[in-house]
C-alpha cells in the first residue's frame, strides 16, 4: 500500500501524463481522471461528455468518492486545458469560449470540491491559470475570461472560510497557452504568444504548431511535474492563494510569484 496519494485531473494530457509517470516513480499512488484512461496510473476516473456542469461535476465526484472511500490523498493536480483564439468579432467566439469555460473552469471548480472533500490536513491542490490573463486579452477572449476565473477561484480557496482542509494550500500556476487539437491556426497562435511573452509549455502540440520557435525558452513539463512533487511534499511550497508565472530563458527556468 503506497504511503502518499494524488490525484491528477487531466492525467492523460501531455503534462498530466509527464506527472502521472514522476509520481508513480516516487512510489505514489496515483489516480488519473479525464475522458481516457492512463494505462500508468494506479486507477483511473473516467470522465463522460456532458453538456451540463452540475451532470459531469457530480459524476466526477461520485465517481472519486467511490475510488477513496475514506483514503485522503496528499495532493490534486488539475492540469486540465486547451487554448483557443477569437476576438468579440470572431464567429466562434460562443463556441470558443464555452470551450475554454468547460476546459478550464470546469475542471478547476470540480478539483477545488474534489479537495474539500478527499484532501488531507495541509494536502495541495494546484490549478492551470495563465500569465496572459493578468491582463487584457482581447483576440482570445474566451481563454481570457476563463483563466482569469481560475486565478479568482485560487485566491478564494486561500481565505478560511473556503472550506478547503486545515493547513491546506490551493497555488495556481501561470505558463501562457497549452495548444490542443481544437485550437485555431499556427499563424493565429504565434501571435498571441509574441503578444504575451512567449511563457510556453514545451509540449508536443506546441512544438507542432510552432515549429521554428526558440525552445530554449519554453517551460520543459519535467520542470513542472519535479516542482509539483516538491510542493506535495512541503518543499518550497508557496503560500495559498499565490499565482505563479513559469519565466524561461535560456534553458532555466523559474517560479516567481506574480505581482
Amino acid at each position: 500500500m503506497a504511503a502518499h496519494r494524488v490525484i491528477v485531473y487531466g492525467g492523460r494530457g501531455a503534462l498530466g501524463s509527464k506527472c502521472v509517470r514522476l509520481f508513480k516513480s516516487k512510489g505514489w499512488w496515483v489516480a488519473s481522471i479525464d475522458m481516457a484512461a492512463n494505462e500508468e496510473a494506479s486507477e483511473n476516473v473516467i470522465v463522460k461528455m456532458s453538456e451540463c456542469f452540475a451532470e459531469q461535476a457530480g459524476q466526477v465526484t461520485a465517481d472519486v468518492s467511490q475510488l477513496l472511500g475514506e483514503q485522503k490523498v496528499d495532493a490534486i493536480l488539475c492540469v486540465a486545458g486547451g487554448w483557443a483564439g477569437g476576438k468579440c468579432s470572431s464567429k466562434d467566439l460562443y463556441k470558443n469560449s464555452d470551450l475554454m469555460w468547460k476546459q478550464s473552469v470546469w475542471t478547476s471548480t470540480i478539483s477545488s470540491r474534489l479537495a474539500a472533500l478527499h484532501l488531507k490536513p495541509g494536502g495541495l491542490l494546484t490549478l492551470a491559470g495563465a500569465k496572459a490573463s493578468l491582463s487584457g486579452t482581447g483576440g482570445m477572449v474566451g481563454y481570457g475570461m476563463a483563466k482569469a476565473a481560475v486565478h479568482q477561484l485560487c485566491q478564494s480557496l486561500a481565505d478560511e472560510n473556503s472550506g478547503m482542509p486545515s493547513g491546506a494550500a490551493a497555488v495556481a500556476i501561470l505558463p501562457c497557452c497549452q495548444v490542443s487539437s481544437l485550437s485555431a491556426s499556427q499563424t493565429s497562435l504565434s501571435h498571441h504568444l509574441a503578444s504575451f511573452g512567449r511563457v510556453t509549455l514545451d509540449t508536443p502540440m506546441n512544438r507542432k504548431f510552432m515549429p521554428d520557435a526558440d525552445f530554449s525558452s519554453w517551460t520543459p513539463l519535467e520542470y513542472i511535474a519535479e516542482m509539483f512533487f516538491n510542493w506535495a511534499t512541503d518543499v518550497k511550497r508557496p503560500a495559498s492563494g499565490s499565482l505563479m508565472q513559469l519565466l524561461t530563458s535560456g534553458g532555466e527556468t523559474q517560479a516567481v510569484a506574480a505581482q
